[in-house]
């Protein structure tokens, strides 16, 4: 933990780096906002003032997040939670109108949710690939339109944020999801174009590695490993990324409308070799992340 660094389990009410307020009055949505880098975007956003909606699929996850930010702001009621399954382009539209219902304006959809699994590029199943494009892709491009049609074209503002990967230079442990980001980045170019007449911004977050709770979920020689590609010489602090999407979602924000900004401690700039010392195993390969046969993205 770097010293003086808020997170989730900080019991701090208010934000370490921006002044108290700077988002009074906002109404931000987070998907994916149970667990890790959503969990701590939320908390970040309610410590800056606004008032937050977090989504994802597993109530129970959820309802732990929402009592997790209470406690750390001191505010009971000022994050709510709403289960659905982002894939399904009704249950988006039917999430941003609850949004709607319970504040009366949208004015930061943070497009966190994405899932995937380790596995070397030539081992991907059709059923695997399919899965990750339908949550990357297809659940952020119902959500971004969900919120634009139904809440931001009406108001004449918005901001979308749409939460990527770096590195960019080739992911061989997870092909399927490093397309399915850059297609989200290509998208985000897009709709900043589309949407900027009508007020609309759509940024892009490329986020690097982070000490969360999902990077338990990778074989031991990934986690030992990781920190040693990011040039910085650490794991990032989820809080880290959390500061950088209160950011954009506050009047500064507009300025990167159309930008993918990369936050990574420098490993977008890694040229070694590839596995990274210590990652293969024995005979040279990418280890394959074990999973259960039910399994499937978060």
């Amino acid at each position: 933990m770097i010293a003086g660094v808020s997170s989730a389990t900080d019991p701090s009410a208010a934000s370490a780096v921006f002044a108290p307020g700077l988002l009074d009055g906002q109404v931000v949505l987070v998907t994916g906002g149970g667990t890790g880098l959503g969990r701590e975007s939320a908390l970040e956003a309610a410590r800056c003032g606004a008032r937050v909606t977090i989504t994802g699929r597993r109530d129970d996850v959820l309802a732990d997040a929402v009592t997790r930010i209470d406690a750390a702001v001191g505010e009971p009621g000022r994050v709510s939670f709403v289960a659905a399954d982002i894939r399904e382009p009704d249950a988006a539209a039917a999430l941003i109108d609850t949004v709607l219902e319970r504040h009366g304006r949208l004015d930061t959809l943070v497009n966190n949710a994405g899932g995937q699994y380790f596995v070397p590029a030539e081992a991907i199943a059709g059923k695997g690939w399919q899965a990750v494009w339908r949550l990357n892709v297809g659940g952020t491009l119902n959500m971004a339109e969900a919120a634009v049609e139904r809440a931001m074209r009406a108001a004449g503002s918005g901001m979308v944020v749409n939460v990527t990967f770096s590195p960019h230079h080739g992911m061989p442990g997870m092909a399927h999801s490093g397309a399915a980001r850059a297609a989200v980045e290509s998208l985000t170019r897009g709709l900043a174009r589309q949407w900027e007449p009508i007020g609309v911004a759509v940024v892009a977050v490329a986020a690097g590695h982070y000490g969360t709770e999902a990077t338990a979920k990778y074989p031991e020689a990934v986690r030992e490993s990781a920190a040693r590609t990011v040039p910085l010489g650490r794991l990032g602090e989820a809080i880290e990324h959390a500061w950088l999407i209160a950011l954009l979602a506050s009047p500064l924000g507009r300025s990167f409308n159309g930008s993918v900004v990369t936050l990574d401690g420098a490993r977008d700039n890694w040229f070694g070799p590839w596995p990274p010392p210590g990652l293969a195993d024995g005979g040279g390969e990418v280890p394959t992340e074990a999973r259960r046969p039910e399994a499937r993205p978060a």
